[in-house]
């Protein structure tokens, strides 16, 4: 997470997002649309690697409160004043691996746009964190690029590069779902095999399936 936190956060993280292409746009927008549809108004949700806001700030107008987290201080301050003042969401410098909150704080924990594998960090710590903070009947939504969504996250992350906001692609070190800079920034996905076997070494039973041919989603009911 450090590469986001000093190159890619707060306005620059923004640019990341106005520079995405049509299908990417519509990725962006299904992931949002599938994450509401298993919410509930009354719901207290905790989104892990928030950034500047961008899916907390549309889930607020479906639920009772949002709270984002995220290392990077520059990716608080633009979400909470583009949150303003009397927004239902509220924004914490945090570590997703090593959450300040207690056990059994929200209704649903939600990890979108492939933050398993941009956080950098030990995924069973992480999707433990995110039970621990679940309450009983609860969800926990986790997601990742579909395979076949390669080419357009291929050519996203070119423009990105093209644009400077990250190093050059290592071509000879970038393909199969893995995209390599020379800069250092690295950025892979989850299979639906790796969530369920992950899902599945913590005891958990999940739930696999593909929204718009472009996200694989792992969600969980808490027991």
């Amino acid at each position: 997470m450090a590469y986001y936190d000093d190159n890619l956060s707060g306005e620059q993280l923004r640019r990341c997002y106005d520079l995405a292409p049509p299908l990417v746009r519509r990725y962006l927008a299904a992931e949002i649309d599938h994450i509401v549809s298993l919410l509930h108004a009354g719901d207290e949700v905790l989104e892990l690697g928030c950034g500047y806001g961008r899916v907390a700030l549309k889930l607020v107008p479906h639920v009772r409160r949002v709270v984002g987290i995220d290392t990077a201080t520059g990716n608080i301050a633009l979400a909470r004043k583009l949150a303003g003042t009397d927004s239902h969401a509220e924004f914490h410098e945090m570590d997703a691996s090593a959450l300040s909150f207690p056990d059994a704080s929200f209704d649903a924990v939600v990890c979108p746009q492939n933050g398993i594998c941009a956080f950098g960090v030990d995924r069973e710590r992480l999707v433990g964190e995110a039970a621990r903070v679940c309450r009983p009947g609860g969800q926990l939504v986790f997601s990742s690029y579909a395979e076949q969504f390669w080419p357009h996250r291929l050519e996203w992350f070119e423009l990105q590069a093209a644009d400077g906001m990250m190093g050059a692609f290592d071509h000879e070190a970038t393909g199969d779902g893995v995209i390599v800079c020379e800069d250092g920034f690295r950025a892979g996905f989850m299979s639906p095999d790796e969530f369920h076997e992950l899902w599945s070494r913590l005891g958990f039973a999940p739930n696999i399936s593909t929204v718009d041919g472009s996200a694989t989603f792992c969600t969980c009911t808490m027991g």
